[in-house]
């Protein structure tokens, strides 16, 4: 069996793989598949994002698996052939995503962005903190990062509102949004990017947040209004954290960058190490279960 590897990660992050079956012939994904001599024999592929414009998987007359190492598959979903089963990295990244949620948090109520501001222009500025214990944050998306962020939280003291699909026990529809979002200290958006979603938060639901709330993107640009956002934050009704926006990679002249109370990083509050081998090791898994007829984790649509 042969199977095509992106060169993501290092060696380092490679050796978490673990021991893999015997007559598994390993190969780092070519640069045009189309025209690689093995491309009739590969049976499982691990993408890299980078390269989605150029993966041709339907080059690969023999292709059963797409393994990502991210939580999401939307950037991949339309290239993968029907009949190929896709799978993502849940759960790889949920501590290095819950960690930065909570750093983003911090940030926002201690003043992280205007104390930068102020060193910058060497100017000894006395500034108002808050406090996270005792605020009321919304988690929409409750999904195993919502609730990795759940677990860092708890030391806090906050008062959670989780927001999901569908309602469960102790979990609210997105459906009831509207009526949530007004009484919350911070709304921590965490949502894949899928039709339903696309655009959730625009222009009024930005405004149905109590003034001066704090809205974090961990999950997807695209789920957020950036226009909208970018006026809201000019009014002064929101101040954000970002490490997904609207379109990526955000271009140098956008609005965003200058918006007042804003603090972007560039989507990558999940790529620590840690993160890292853990997504290399849950493809060795993959590979191991695919080898033994096992069945596979994280089928997309399979949660």
């Amino acid at each position: 069996m042969i199977v095509w590897l992106c060169e993501e990660g290092g060696p380092g992050a490679r050796a978490a793989l673990g021991e893999l079956p015997p007559g598994l012939v390993v190969e780092p994904f070519p640069d045009d598949p189309r025209v690689a001599p093995d491309r009739d024999r590969v049976e499982f592929v691990v993408p890299a994002w980078e390269a989605r414009d150029r993966l041709h998987l339907d080059a690969l007359a023999a292709l059963c698996v797409v393994q990502v190492r991210s939580a999401g598959v939307d950037w991949i979903a339309d290239h993968v052939p029907p009949g190929v089963i896709l799978c993502s990295a849940r759960g790889a990244r949920d501590a290095a995503m819950a960690e930065w949620v909570v750093w983003a948090l911090l940030a926002g109520v201690k003043q992280a962005g205007t104390a930068a501001a102020a060193q910058a222009r060497r100017r000894w500025e006395p500034m108002v903190m808050g406090d996270l214990r005792g605020a009321r944050i919304l988690l929409l998306g409750h999904g195993s990062i919502g609730r990795a962020v759940e677990g860092h939280l708890a030391p806090f003291g906050v008062e959670l509102v989780r927001v999901a699909r569908r309602a469960r026990d102790g979990v609210h529809a997105v459906d009831e949004l509207d009526g949530l979002l007004g009484n919350a200290d911070a709304v921590v958006n965490l949502l894949p990017a899928t039709p339903a979603t696309r655009g959730l938060l625009d222009a009024r639901r930005l405004w149905l947040m109590r003034c001066g709330a704090l809205l974090v993107n961990g999950g997807r640009g695209a789920t957020v209004d950036t226009d909208a956002l970018v006026g809201a934050l000019r009014a002064g009704r929101v101040r954000a954290v970002l490490d997904v926006v609207e379109p990526e990679p955000l271009p140098a002249e956008h609005t965003l960058w200058s918006a007042p109370n804003v603090t972007v990083t560039p989507h990558v509050a999940g790529d620590t190490a840690g993160a890292e081998r853990a997504a290399w090791a849950l493809v060795g898994e993959q590979l191991r279960r695919y080898a033994a007829g096992e069945p596979l984790r994280n089928v997309a649509g399979d949660y």
